[in-house]
């Protein structure tokens, strides 16, 4: 939590580089897609420090640092790497310098003191306008004047001691599964892996990190390293339906040399960390999307009332190329022309984030438009859809906010799922917790989110949902029946720096397995990546969204699209249509196979049923089921809570679904035998396993999925309809 005293520190700090920036005369250039009256958007004159290690604070210096660190400083495009050795710095107190050795790798600029650094100290790293990109373009640092050429300078303080702990892999793409592979990657993604701290680019090659093929035959490639993610270029797509090993050796190490500790051998010693995937039938030519933004993105904005040391944030619909999305890429404006708040960007695989952290705090009271650039692609090349026209074209990401005049309060955990003290929980669940507001997804991995027996740490990954504000820990396998675990958040913070306080629910928590696995989830099996799917025919009027795949089998008629977008694979009556339509007959089956749960009269309203929320289970009814009323699904708390409704004929719903307490749309089940209709201008929440047809009227948001046809031939109809395919 930032003080006033140093809330007024950064305000004098943020004033002096804009009045040096006005000064200096510097001039905006207004975009003529926003137009005349929008924030004018300023124009670097060379390349710019993204982000660095240990990290830039205003005011500083950051706290902590190990003293067996390098120091590192990524950059907005490459560098003539031959100017980085006379031109990056590092002095101890009163300035006396301190001898190492400066270099340049992965777009990033490493200096590598001599000797360990003393403890407790306060050192000043300094880049200065010798270092250019390779046209000779000085580097626009964040001294006076701006945004000419200027150095970059940032301090820091070391920790009592050297830092021991080696690096591990947090979340991959393709996704690593016990057993795997992963099925039906692109032919053309990338592969990437991003890991619980920074690495030293220098150990992040094509000897470190490998793809081979079918009799370990090697893919040639090219390796990139951004925001603690390494990334595996192949030159040439992928071969179809193949299954491919990547491997990440100890040659991978963080930035106090301490070697990877992967998936291999005995934990946390040093070992490689491998995986496989599988490739379908084609390759991903679909655009990603902006889905969430904080501060929200309001039509007409701008949102008000934000705090003014928030840093800013944008999901996305797909994984992105983490070396696109950096400072040029991710900018903030303000009214005043030519005038760009300083920040470092970053991007977080666990959670498709993009993350703009301003250098000082905002200006009260004002408002700042954010701006994502069609520079920022998938892990395909894809560039980025944006909300500007023309659509789905390649256009950037817009919108406005407007600043309060107070500071962000320090974040809680307010659930935990298991919750504490809980004893017979399945072997197979997830551990997860909900905060009170959206936390710093690259602060949440299995480095801060530790679940534990005995003492010993269990592997696992962690991902962030921003839409819910909820960490999810998956371990890599079952737990062990009748075992005592204690699971534990710690140096995970909120988007404003602030660290976790103790809330309403214990931190650590404690819970005790059982000896079974849990049951009434449906495998949807390659299913789960289509929004769309239907055996007979697909129509759309208006601007209808499926942000996902989408699926006819055997059908063949699909119409209104354009002007209704795809933002996903269109499989008609290929290898994967078909496995999906087997998947989808094989959920509805095991959905009504399941035994019968709470009984529900015919046409009862579920919202009047259950005023107050409905609680996880299987609800059966032999006839029609109506949400006539706002219906709320309430998971206590438990993320991993399931909902089953068996539906003898028809779903339709007038009032809106909801979710509360850790509920999640991917454990929602709607299982009607004939149709399903959601209602005009609603929000829905669940995946559709419809016996027949299923009709999404005007407005109409569907958080989920429509699965049609699982019995006769299946129609899907959308009249302006969104359809956003949850994580799974």
């Amino acid at each position: 939590m930032n003080r006033p005293g140093s809330y007024r520190k950064q305000m004098m700090w943020s004033t002096a580089i804009l009045l040096a920036a006005l000064a200096a005369g510097c001039q905006g250039t207004r975009d003529p897609i926003l137009g005349g009256n929008d924030s004018a958007v300023l124009v670097v004159a060379g390349p710019q420090v993204t982000l660095t290690a240990p990290a830039t604070t205003i005011p500083g210096p950051t706290a902590g640092a190990p003293t067996n660190t390098l120091i590192t400083a990524a950059f907005t495009e490459p560098m003539n790497p031959a100017t980085i050795p006379g031109s990056f710095t590092l002095a101890g107190p009163g300035g006396a310098p301190v001898a190492g050795v400066a270099s340049y790798a992965s777009g990033t600029a490493i200096f590598t003191p001599g000797s360990i650094l003393t403890a407790d100290t306060t050192y000043t790293a300094t880049i200065t306008i010798a270092a250019t990109n390779p046209a000779g373009k000085p580097l626009a640092g964040n001294q006076a004047p701006l945004p000419g050429p200027s150095n970059y300078v940032w301090s820091f303080t070391t920790g009592a001691g050297p830092d021991l702990v080696r690096p591990q892999v947090n979340v991959t793409v393709p996704a690593t599964t016990i057993p795997g592979p992963t099925l039906g990657s692109a032919t053309n993604t990338a592969i990437s892996a991003t890991f619980t701290k920074p690495l030293n680019p220098a150990t992040v090659t094509a000897a470190s990190f490998t793809l081979t093929g079918p009799g370990v035959t090697p893919v040639a490639g090219a390796v990139s390293y951004a925001s603690s993610t390494a990334v595996f270029t192949p030159t040439a797509a992928l071969a179809a339906s193949t299954t491919y090993t990547a491997t990440l050796t100890t040659a991978v190490t963080d930035l106090s040399s301490n070697q990877l500790a992967g998936n291999q051998g005995s934990l946390p010693a040093a070992s490689n960390y491998v995986w496989t995937f599988t490739t379908g039938l084609s390759s991903n030519t679909t655009r990603p999307q902006v889905t969430l933004t904080v501060p929200a993105t309001t039509i007409p904005g701008p949102t008000s009332g934000i705090a003014t040391n928030t840093a800013i944030t944008a999901t996305f619909t797909q994984d992105m190329a983490p070396a696109t999305i950096n400072a040029a890429s991710f900018t903030l404006t303000t009214p005043l022309p030519g005038v760009s708040p300083m920040g470092s960007v970053t991007y977080s695989g666990s959670s498709r984030t993009a993350i703009f952290k301003p250098l000082a705090v905002l200006a009260a009271n004002t408002t700042y438009t954010a701006t994502i650039t069609t520079a920022a692609t998938d892990l395909a090349g894809n560039q980025l859809a944006g909300n500007k026209a023309p659509l789905p074209a390649a256009s950037k990401y817009v919108w406005t906010f407007t600043t309060g005049s107070a500071l962000a309060v320090a974040p809680k955990i307010t659930l935990t799922s298991p919750a504490n003290l809980v004893t017979g929980v399945a072997l197979n669940a997830a551990v997860s917790a909900t905060f009170s507001e959206a936390m710093d997804p690259s602060t949440l991995s299995t480095a801060t989110f530790t679940v534990e027996t005995g003492g010993v740490p269990i592997t696992g990954a962690v991902t962030y949902d921003p839409a819910a504000n909820i960490a999810t820990f998956t371990p890599t396998s079952n737990l062990t029946a009748s075992t005592s675990y204690t699971a534990t958040l710690t140096g995970a913070t909120d988007l404003a720096g602030d660290a976790l306080v103790a809330g309403p629910v214990p931190n650590p928590w404690i819970f005790t397995t059982g000896v079974a696995l849990g049951t009434g989830s449906i495998n949807l099996g390659s299913a789960s990546t289509f929004g769309i799917m239907a055996s007979a025919a697909i129509t759309s009027t208006g601007n209808s969204v499926i942000n996902g795949n989408v699926a006819l089998q055997p059908g063949t008629s699909m119409t209104g699209f354009p002007p209704g977008v795809v933002n996903g694979n269109i499989d008609v009556n290929d290898a994967a249509s078909a496995l999906a339509y087997t998947d989808l007959l094989t959920a509805y089956t095991s959905a009504k196979g399941l035994p019968p749960g709470f009984p529900i009269s015919g046409g009862a309203d579920l919202g009047a049923l259950y005023p107050t929320g409905i609680a996880p289970g299987t609800y059966t009814s032999g006839s029609t089921m109506l949400v006539s009323t706002p219906l709320v699904l309430d998971a206590g708390g438990n993320a991993n809570a399931v909902w089953v409704f068996q539906i003898g004929s028809a779903l339709t719903t007038g009032a809106s679904v909801s979710l509360a307490n850790g509920a999640q749309a991917k454990n929602v089940f709607w299982v009607p035998t004939s149709s399903a209709t959601i209602g005009v201008g609603t929000t829905f929440y669940g995946t559709i396993l419809a016996g027949v047809s299923v009709t999404g009227n005007t407005g109409a948001t569907i958080n989920g999925r429509i699965l049609a046809g699982a019995v006769g031939a299946g129609a899907v109809a959308l009249q302006d309809t969104t359809v956003n395919v949850p994580a799974s």
